[in-house]
C-alpha cells in the first residue's frame, strides 16, 4: 500500500473555473435540465469565479441538480458523464497536470475530492491517471435516481470524513498527505493533512493560509506557471510545497519547472 496521497478539490483547483456549467450544458442537451436551470447555474458559476465558494451557492446548485434528475435512469447519467468528460479534461490546468505527475513520481496516490456527482468525478480521475475520485453520489433504485443522496454530501465536513475513511482503508499517514483547494469551505479537509496548499484561494482561505503559514499558490492562466505568494517560516518537505516555500525563503517566486528541479529527488540546499 502507498503511505501518502495528494487530495485535489475540483473547481478552481484541479480545473480552471467551475464544473457546474459544462455539466449543466450537457444535462440540458440530454434533456435533463431546462433553460431556466442553465441560466441559474450560469449565474452561480459567474459568482463562483469572482468570489469563490462561500458555502451556500455550491451547496444549493448541486443539491438542486440531484433533485432535478429524480427519475432519470442511471444509463442516461452515464451517457451525460461520457459527453462532459472531454470538456472537463480540457479544463484541467497545465500546472495541475505537473503536480499530479510530481506526486506520482514521489510515490503518492492522487485523488479528486469533489461535491460534483461521483458518476462524473470518477471517470475524470481515471482519465487523468489518478487513483480515483470521490464525489456526491445519488441514490439509485431499480436503475433510476431517486433524487436523494446515497451517502454524505461531499462538501465541507463531508469531504473530511471521506478523506479520513479513505486514509483508514488505504493506510495513508495523513501527516504525510497533501490537500489542494481554493475554498475556505474545504478547511475541514485541509486541516486533516500535514501539507495543505491553498490554490487560487478565495479571500477567506487566503487569510487563513497566511495566518497559519500555509503555502498559497496562484495558477496564472496566461503565463501558465504557479507563483508562491505565501510567506512561511520554515521549509516543508515534499515536491510542490517544498519548492514553493524555498522560493519564498529566498525572496523570489517559484515556477513549477523549478519545483521539479528542487524536488525531494534533487538538491534542496
Amino acid at each position: 500500500m502507498k503511505h501518502s496521497a495528494a487530495f485535489f478539490d475540483l473547481d478552481r483547483t484541479l480545473i480552471a473555473g467551475t464544473s457546474a456549467l459544462p455539466i449543466g450544458v450537457e444535462a440540458w442537451r440530454h434533456g435533463l435540465a431546462s433553460n431556466k436551470d442553465i441560466r441559474s447555474w450560469a449565474t452561480a458559476a459567474l459568482g463562483f469565479l469572482v468570489l469563490g465558494d462561500r458555502g451556500g451557492a455550491s451547496d444549493d446548485a448541486r443539491t438542486a441538480f440531484l433533485s432535478r434528475i429524480e427519475g432519470t435512469s442511471a444509463d442516461a447519467m452515464d451517457s451525460l458523464a461520457t459527453s462532459v468528460l472531454p470538456k472537463l479534461v480540457a479544463r484541467v490546468r497545465p500546472e495541475s497536470k505537473k503536480l499530479l505527475k510530481m506526486h506520482r513520481e514521489a510515490g503518492r496516490e492522487t485523488w479528486i475530492i469533489s461535491a460534483s456527482p461521483r458518476v462524473i468525478v470518477e471517470p475524470l480521475a481515471r482519465a487523468l491517471n489518478m487513483e480515483g475520485g470521490l464525489g456526491t453520489r445519488g441514490k439509485i433504485v431499480e436503475g433510476h435516481y431517486t433524487g436523494e443522496l446515497d451517502g454524505p454530501f461531499m462538501y465541507g465536513v463531508g469531504k473530511a470524513e471521506a478523506v479520513e475513511k479513505l486514509a483508514s482503508e488505504r493506510g495513508y499517514d495523513l501527516e504525510r498527505c497533501y490537500a489542494y483547494s481554493d475554498s475556505v469551505s474545504d478547511l475541514p479537509m485541509m486541516e486533516l493533512v500535514g501539507h495543505p496548499v491553498a490554490v487560487n484561494p478565495d479571500s477567506l482561505l487566503d487569510e487563513v493560509a497566511h495566518e497559519r503559514g500555509w503555502p498559497v499558490v496562484i495558477f496564472a492562466r496566461k503565463t501558465k506557471r504557479a507563483v508562491a505568494l505565501s510567506s512561511v517560516g520554515a521549509a516543508a518537505t515534499g515536491i510542490a510545497t517544498g519548492a514553493y516555500l524555498l522560493g519564498r525563503k529566498h525572496g523570489r517566486s517559484v515556477t513549477l519547472v523549478e519545483v521539479a528541479k528542487r524536488s525531494v529527488f534533487g538538491n534542496r540546499s
